[in-house]
């Protein structure tokens, strides 16, 4: 089969240049560049189909095909539109008309079509809808993420009046443009593709919606994000080992207190955001003598060396990082936390994966207590090190645990239920070993590239055999002619908060 993923924000290179370092390019390109590698190998041919940059900023983006060179069935094909250079995706949607007649005419040239079209993200979504109706290939729709649960969480923040802020909001990021995107996208796409069943019910259940699809229609697939074995591999020994724990013994000579260094650690590695709830974690230890005599907290950030120490919480910290770190030291001096917990950075899946192999060899836990995680990539990859987890029972966390058997679920709003949680693994060894070995068994059964890859082509199969369907009816939005996006309309669940 020829597989096309349409990825109008996309930074596809061989080198993998700036891959989910820009705000604008983030995990979903890694989800499309893995898949990929994964369809490539099983012998198909695959097109990442994304915008060309033309921009002494990202020269890496200016041909208009590339490839990688280890993998021979893989093409990127470069499509312009709107200006040559850099465009941030809320700027793209009154291009992605013109975007996707240059698509089609470039395969038109070819004498060939795809068997499937998969958009990824709102833009990529709408484009695949555009070009669905121009080839007739059927498509797929994989949000990652839908803007009308973002635009709640902004308006969340934003105060007591939300409805207010919508005008303001709408003007920064073009909800409205994003939400008939969507909207659309579910509507016309053959299969739509979540992580989870969870991220199915929760997220595509919002009012905003309603009218589109049913959350009980046949067409959704849950196909879970893989894992690269290759680098979350507990016996590897990667470059970066050393390093790392280099990094680890500073962070504990600087912070830990010396009788305390010989501890395993909670590990939590998540971007500093309020919903991730770090402070939580914090309160944790604050309220649990035993937790504090059993284990240090490293808590990860990415790009912040030391920001339990840096009055002004590096030079680079967002104001919501800054938030965050605040309540945590707020915790740290009212508790006398001071002496067993560490913060600094690390990036990259090797670094990470070589932190899980620090951990499983101290007998350490990883600990993700958000809010809420649509999936949470970050659990599975420290199940498939061997690194036992506590993770939210809000989301994804609880089917990726097999329902708390590989890995234990916790309430994230109650932290003496996070400290027991951490307590029953750290005081049993027995119970460590179990849920260390569970973790590993269930990551590499259920969460490989290799799967995701090949749910895939299941799909393109039924749709081939006209076992799938959407419902090509559904009204495109009107700014892919090139007309401005409206404003958000007022929809009833953001009129009353």
């Amino acid at each position: 089969m020829r597989i096309a993923f349409v990825n109008p924000q996309g930074n596809f290179d061989p080198r993998n240049s700036h891959l989910a370092s820009h705000p604008d390019f983030g995990g979903q390109l890694v989800y499309v560049r893995e898949v990929a590698r994964s369809l490539g190998r099983m012998g198909h041919r695959v097109d990442i189909v994304t915008r060309r940059i033309l921009d002494t900023d990202w020269p890496e983006f200016s041909d208009l095909t590339d490839t990688y060179p280890d993998h021979p069935n893989i093409r990127i094909l470069r499509v312009p539109c709107g200006k040559p250079g850099f465009l941030a995706k809320e700027e793209m949607w009154p291009h992605l008309g013109e975007w996707a007649e240059g698509i089609a005419r470039r395969y038109t040239e070819e004498d060939t079509w795809p068997d499937l079209w998969t958009g990824h993200y709102a833009d990529g979504g709408l484009s695949a809808a555009i070009l669905a109706e121009v080839s007739g290939v059927p498509f797929t729709f994989t949000a990652h993420s839908l803007g009308a649960w973002k635009l709640d969480l902004l308006l969340r923040d934003a105060g007591d009046d939300p409805p207010t802020e919508l005008p303001e909001i709408d003007a920064s990021f073009n909800f409205g443009a994003r939400i008939q995107a969507e909207r659309a996208s579910m509507a016309r796409s053959i299969a739509i593709v979540t992580n989870s069943d969870a991220e199915r019910r929760e997220q595509y259940g919002h009012p905003a919606y309603r009218g589109t699809v049913d959350v009980d229609d046949k067409r959704f697939a849950v196909i879970p994000p893989g894992v690269n074995f290759e680098v979350f591999d507990p016996e590897s020994l990667s470059p970066w080992e050393g390093e790392v724990r280099d990094r680890i013994r500073a962070a504990h000579e600087r912070d830990i207190s010396p009788d305390r260094r010989s501890l395993p650690a909670v590990i939590a590695w998540s971007r500093l955001d309020p919903r991730k709830n770090h402070l939580a974690l914090v309160e944790a230890f604050a309220e649990n003598q035993e937790l504090r005599d059993q284990a240090n907290l490293l808590v990860i950030t990415r790009g912040l060396e030391d920001p339990l120490h840096d009055g002004a919480v590096g030079g680079e910290a967002t104001e919501e990082q800054r938030a965050v770190v605040r309540a945590m030291i707020g915790e740290i001096e009212r508790s006398g936390l001071w002496g067993c917990i560490s913060a600094f950075s690390l990036s990259g899946q090797s670094t990470v994966a070589a932190l899980y192999r620090w951990g499983a060899e101290t007998k350490s836990v990883f600990c993700l207590p958000a809010e809420y995680e649509p999936f949470g990539l970050t659990v599975v990859e420290a199940m498939a090190v061997g690194l036992p987890v506590v993770a939210t029972r809000n989301g994804g966390p609880h089917e990726t645990t097999d329902e708390g058997r590989a890995g234990l679920l916790i309430d994230p709003y109650d932290p003496p239920d996070i400290a027991n949680g951490l307590l029953r693994l750290l005081s049993n060894p027995d119970l460590w070993h179990e849920f260390s070995r569970s973790g590993k068994e269930r990551a590499r059964k259920h969460y490989s590239w290799d799967n995701t890859a090949s749910a895939y082509l299941r799909l393109a199969e039924e749709a081939g055999e006209g076992a799938r369907s959407g419902d090509p009816g559904f009204p495109l939005p009107a700014f892919i002619r090139g007309t401005k996006p409206a404003p958000l309309p007022r929809l009833r669940s953001w009129e009353t908060g």
